[in-house]
């Protein structure tokens, strides 16, 4: 099995070939529980459970992983948080109640305490920074959620994507260089500071 490639595990794997996925989860099991942990904040027993249903539905579905759409490490980890969101949501749903940390709160009290217009223009400025981030490639997407949605570092990213360091600064600069003219010309073209 060591010497197939991720595609033709993952065929063997829908015609259930059980040594396939055991191949496949050694592999990529500490990857996905590295990745899973950071958006679980350190749960080990949400982090187990979701890397248990990632490799449950690699078994179960009929889906294939199609090489043209980008790397087999990025669909692996799109299905990883994919089901680490819908667990996430569920769990809030059940609670009722949705959990905040410190800093959270205080940043929704600070936003409470700040004036409609602030709160106008906060919420407009963050609508047009969406606009704008519709308009880059899905790596460069995935890339920026990384690292500023997810608190990953580049050198994490590096890692996760199994790119150097400098390639993963490259593809910053360029996906930050694009947002901003997308966000320039929403904006009419007015530039920060002037």
């Amino acid at each position: 099995m060591k010497s197939k490639s991720d595609e033709e595990l993952i065929e063997l794997i829908v015609q259930n070939h059980r040594p396939a996925l055991e191949e496949l989860y050694d592999r990529y099991v500490k990857l996905i529980y590295s990745f899973s942990i950071k958006i679980t904040k350190g749960d080990t027993e949400k982090t187990k459970e979701i890397v248990q249903q990632v490799f449950l539905r690699l078994w179960t579905t009929k889906r294939t992983y199609n090489p043209s759409q980008g790397q087999f490490v990025n669909w692996l980890l799109t299905i990883t948080r994919n089901i680490s969101i819908d667990l996430i949501r569920k769990e809030q749903k059940y609670k009722g109640t949705v959990q905040l940390e410190l800093e959270e709160w205080q940043q929704i009290q600070g936003l409470q305490s700040d004036d409609v217009q602030q709160q106008v223009s906060r919420n407009l400025l963050k609508q047009q920074i969406q606009e704008a981030k519709r308009h880059l490639s899905e790596p460069q997407q995935r890339l920026i959620n990384l690292l500023y949605w997810e608190g990953y570092s580049l050198s994490e990213i590096a890692e996760l994507e199994q790119k150097p360091l400098g390639t993963i600064k490259s593809r910053l600069h360029q996906a930050l260089k694009k947002l901003r003219n997308n966000f320039n010309g929403k904006i009419g073209g007015v530039r920060h500071g002037e």
